[in-house]
């Protein structure tokens, strides 16, 4: 398992840190009632904070990616292959594509290599 950096995490109740700074979770055992669930310990911090989600809750959030990010690293992978598949279409193919089909090819290129060479 690896901690997603700078992700802010829910505890609850209006309660948000960043995943890099969590150091440990702990349970609670005794008092545990409404609102009190989960200790999370962070980093230069020398008394931990109440959180009112499982600390099973919490750890799923540290770890895992958020879907936008997972989105987008998928996106741009898409574009690449896209990128690199125009590149190895010819000139003729091209022409007709553009003439026959009304599919601009030299144009999608020159756009998802903006888009690509932005990030």
């Amino acid at each position: 398992m690896k901690i997603q950096s700078s992700v802010i995490v829910p505890l609850g109740f209006g309660k948000y840190v960043r995943s890099d700074r969590v150091t440990a979770l702990v349970p609670i055992e005794a008092e545990r009632g409404p609102g009190k669930r989960t200790f999370v310990h962070l980093e230069g911090e020398t008394d931990p904070l109440v959180a009112s989600r499982s600390e099973a809750t919490i750890l799923r959030d540290l770890v895992q990616e958020p879907q936008e990010v997972t989105q987008a690293r998928q996106q741009q992978e898409i574009l690449q292959d896209l990128l690199s598949d125009l590149t190895q279409v010819n000139e003729t193919v091209r022409r007709i594509s553009r003439d026959q089909g009304g599919l601009d090819l030299d144009r999608l290129e020159r756009r998802i290599r903006q888009v690509v060479e932005e990030e």
